[in-house]
């Protein structure tokens, strides 16, 4: 059962070093069936529904939902909650993703999970919560720092003390007040692992995995498509075995997409006219476009300012996409992006979004003399045609701080102070772009 408390890592017996995991859930369904949502959708762009099916792929192996009898509830009977027909689990998920490691003194046991239950363990209705689940324990029969990395990051452990559960990690993300749901969208879990051998079609449900037996994985956002322990002595243990389960949905969505920038650079340089053998001043530009989106098969791409269409290509199936055009940009003007993820998951429909260009900033100065207290900014646009008039101003507060002077992309300003300085400061583009930068103190 959860624990309503266990919000963050619940560490016995040990020092928790370092830990990096990345969220990768994109949208929770705003109706509700049973209380609960009727789908979340990971950033690959496939939904599961909470998995209450008692469907069984192969029969008397178990079925394709981990739906365990408990008092109050008895899987062979309809799902029922509230009234005195009741028969609901306490706890149930949208998606499941185990594995197990044993051997050289080792029993490891990981869990991830997006779980549905009851901020008060019973099942009463108006108490339903969610939450992402990442669960590691570990028996070990020696001290020292172990290292684990599995499909959603990277976990360091220093035990101090051996035995049983010498390694026993809980971080549940997400649990909030009863009706809340949003949170375990900021959980550590996603996109869902997925069965290589699957998706598995039962009658007219189709599933992930099958958590009756283990099995190759795919979907890590890193690639870790594995649980690895690592420790002293030389420990070195892997599978790539997981029990999976996930009841996809039939509900229609887009595919998920988030523009993460799109900004433009242009110069003139000069070259020799072929014609005329004279000097002759050419505009040289670009157009960069950065995506978050899902892998292949997905495909993304983008219309530029000057309306050219640019296949974007992407990075090691981690879904980070990119894309460049070298056409004179509008500033500030339209792009249109789209991503299609039909091929892999046929619900979701092509997502297209536009997004504005603008230039970027980059502050190369922002200094405080303490002694003279002039503060000193220094900072350029990456357009050297058009020099855009770029603006600072203190970064908490928002005061202004005035224009910085220069005729060309590159300006600066010096400023004395009659007040303290502030910490940070922000420059802005008349063409949209900004950066924000710590000051230094000067004696």
């Amino acid at each position: 059962m959860h624990n309503a408390h266990s919000k963050i890592a619940v560490l016995f017996g040990l020092g928790l070093l370092a830990g990096s995991v990345q969220a990768a859930l994109n949208a929770v369904a705003p109706q509700t069936n049973h209380g609960f949502p009727t789908w979340y959708q990971d950033t690959h762009g496939r939904v599961l529904e909470l998995c209450l099916s008692t469907a069984e792929r192969t029969p008397g192996a178990g079925p394709m939902c981990p739906l365990l009898a408990e008092p109050g509830f008895d899987p062979s009977q309809p799902i029922v909650l509230g009234g005195a027909a009741q028969n609901f689990p306490g706890e149930a998920f949208w998606f499941t993703g185990d594995a197990f490691i044993q051997g050289s003194g080792i029993n490891l046991t990981y869990v991830s999970a997006l779980e549905a239950a009851f901020s008060a363990e019973q099942p009463v209705p108006g108490d339903q919560i969610s939450f992402a689940r990442i669960r590691i324990r570990v028996d070990v029969t020696s001290a020292g720092t172990y290292v684990i990395t599995h499909p959603y990051g990277v976990e360091v452990f220093n035990v101090v003390t051996p035995g049983t559960r010498a390694i026993n990690l809980t971080r549940d993300i997400g649990i909030g007040a009863p009706g809340q749901f949003a949170g375990a969208l900021q959980g550590d879990v996603g996109p869902f692992l997925r069965s290589l051998n699957g998706p598995y079609v039962v009658g007219d449900e189709t599933f992930l995995g099958d958590p009756n037996v283990l099995e190759p994985v795919t979907g890590s956002p890193f690639g870790t498509n594995y649980v690895r322990i690592q420790g002293p002595n030389g420990l070195d243990l892997t599978t790539s075995d997981f029990a999976v389960s996930g009841k996809l949905s039939s509900v229609l969505l887009p595919t998920p997409m988030i523009v993460e920038r799109s900004t433009y650079a242009r110069s003139s340089v000069t070259e020799t006219d072929p014609e005329t053998g004279l000097p002759l001043s050419v505009e040289v530009a670009q157009q960069d476009v950065f995506v978050e989106a899902p892998p292949a098969p997905a495909t993304v791409s983008f219309v530029d300012t000057s309306g050219g269409s640019v296949a974007m290509s992407e990075a090691d199936t981690t879904g980070s996409w990119y894309g460049q055009s070298s056409a004179s940009p509008t500033p500030l003007g339209s792009i249109s992006v789209t991503a299609d993820n039909s091929l892999a998951t046929p619900p979701n429909s092509p997502h297209s979004a536009s997004s504005r260009l603008i230039d970027q900033v980059t502050i190369s100065t922002a200094t405080f003399s303490v002694a003279s207290g002039v503060l000193t900014i220094a900072a350029s646009s990456s357009d050297e045609t058009a020099a855009p008039t770029l603006t600072a101003r203190a970064t908490s507060s928002g005061v202004n701080l005035g224009e910085l002077a220069g005729e060309t992309h590159a300006k600066s300003s010096t400023l004395r102070l009659t007040s303290i300085p502030p910490a940070q400061v922000t420059v802005t583009s008349a063409n949209g772009g900004s950066d924000t930068e710590a000051v230094v103190i000067l004696p």
